[in-house]
């Protein structure tokens, strides 16, 4: 049976439909709680749904489906290891101390009228250390919350400078696993990707920034009652010293020597392991002892694995701080790892079958200029929030249907992936129904439709990539690969 160019389009958007009605359904019964396996299963569904029609239709051997997956999957073999290290940094570097020293003279530094500058500033650089910016807003973020409130701000106004801040650091940090996803699927060098995305990402910043500066002026003086029981609550359990600080130091000095990203990570978390030891024994002991009256040595070493691979928590006697100074481990990677070989699942029988192509050339009339091939690419990442209710998804989808589109044209592939980047993962709270956006909104107890109009930062990235490739700087054509990898 021979298939015309129209009929393969209709049948290759029969498994992303598949894939879409699933999700929705995922997110619609399990919620942000979704990713924790309803969305695997609905990946491989519609990959079994695909390799159904390519088989059937296409004529598409499974051989020729197998190569596909192995391919796909060894393409982020690199990308998983980089998580599981990103696990055991945050352990390491919250144990430690390293965080809670960050979190406390960030705090400190709060003033009440620049109160909206100071939250972003602060959740930026918590979300830039720890690489998250869900762990960013469900603890300093709720904080600031208390905290803003009692200076008399609206929440949506609260809200928006929090997720702003923690939207920057979950796109700029090297412990991001959606800054790993986005560099590793195009086949970018983690360092390479972040330094281009400091093009459209710090301007776009830095107007956010001054805007919530401009609304905050407005305000007067208000109780920082909070800010003290925050900080008393951080000193009282951590050793907090500066001295931890040669830790993250030590790390921006290898980032900018270049290293690679499972050194840099890899020694990263040695030395917090090492500074652990010597700041913060009590906390080693707390997380190490099992049975009492085992050897101090063996107590401490125990704490130490725990912190690095495993689920651990702190009490404080204080709730928001508790959550702060918990951590996953490595074990906290796992559900994105399983989410990772998923999606590689399906994106390669969607290639093998030539699906893929066919998407693609749905795309390419929109696609004609530099301008425009960022442009469709940016709506595409964005829609795809929407439409697939998830930032990780939307991230491998949108690299997927354009990345051949990129080599064909001759540009760059870090290109690509900064403008996934710019538009998959920060707009990803901007819809009520995303697992991000029901996550934020819950945490921060502010609807999605109060804090919308504040993501300043949310907005700009999309519109600073569009805007980067309407006047082509730094964009070039016809890389060779040995120098792209170099950069």
């Amino acid at each position: 049976m021979t298939i015309t160019e129209k009929g393969k389009t209709l049948i290759a958007v029969v498994p992303v439909v598949v894939l879409i009605g699933l999700l929705a359904l995922d997110i619609g019964i399990f919620g942000s709680d979704s990713i924790l396996g309803a969305s695997q299963v609905s990946l491989l569904f519609s990959a079994g749904v695909c390799v159904w029609l390519g088989m059937w239709l296409y004529k598409t051997p499974w051989s020729k489906f197998e190569e596909a997956i192995k391919s796909n999957i060894g393409d982020v073999t690199t990308a998983i290891v980089i998580l599981l290290l990103i696990g055991a940094i945050s352990g390491t570097w919250t144990m430690s101390g390293i965080v809670p020293t960050f979190i406390y003279y960030g705090v400190k530094i709060i003033s009440p009228k620049l109160f909206l500058l100071t939250a972003c500033v602060i959740c930026a650089i918590v979300s830039l250390m720890i690489g998250s910016s869900w762990t960013t807003i469900a603890t300093i973020g709720l904080a600031l919350m208390g905290i803003g409130r009692a200076e008399g701000f609206p929440d949506g106004m609260i809200a928006g400078a929090i997720i702003s801040g923690a939207y920057f650091g979950d796109k700029m940090s090297p412990l991001s696993d959606t800054t790993v996803m986005a560099s590793s699927i195009n086949g970018v060098n983690l360092f390479t990707h972040i330094r281009y995305m400091m093009i459209t990402t710090v301007p776009a910043i830095c107007i956010s920034l001054v805007i919530f500066t401009i609304l905050g002026l407005s305000h007067g003086e208000g109780d920082t009652a909070t800010i003290q029981v925050y900080t008393d609550v951080l000193s009282s359990k951590f050793n907090i010293s500066l001295w931890l600080l040669i830790v993250p130091l030590l790390t921006a000095i290898m980032i900018a020597k270049k290293l690679p990203a499972l050194i840099v990570l890899a020694l990263s978390t040695i030395l917090a392991a090492l500074f652990s030891l010597f700041f913060q024994s009590d906390i080693l002991t707390e997380i190490g002892t099992t049975v009492i009256g085992e050897p101090h040595g063996k107590v401490l070493f125990t704490g130490v694995i725990e912190s690095i691979y495993n689920s651990v928590s702190i009490s404080t006697g204080n709730p928001e701080v508790d959550s702060l100074v918990s951590s996953k481990g490595m074990l906290g990677m796992l559900n994105t790892v399983y989410l990772i070989i998923c999606a590689m699942c399906f994106g390669g029988c969607m290639k093998a079958s030539g699906m893929l192509a066919s998407l693609s050339k749905l795309i390419l009339p929109l696609a004609k200029g530099r301008t425009s091939l960022v442009g469709t690419t940016v709506v595409t990442g964005t829609a795809l929030n929407g439409i697939v209710s998830d930032q990780f998804l939307s991230i491998i989808l949108t690299s997927s249907i354009f990345k051949d589109l990129f080599k064909e044209k001759g540009y760059e592939t870090r290109l690509l992936s900064r403008a996934v980047e710019d538009s998959a993962t920060v707009t990803s709270p901007l819809y009520p129904w995303s697992s991000c956006g029901m996550t934020q909104a819950t945490i921060l107890s502010v609807p999605t439709i109060a804090y919308m109009p504040f993501c300043f930062f949310n907005y700009l990235c999309p519109l600073m990539s569009i805007t980067m490739a309407a006047i082509g700087y730094k964009i070039v054509r016809s890389v060779k690969p040995e120098e792209t990898a170099e950069e």
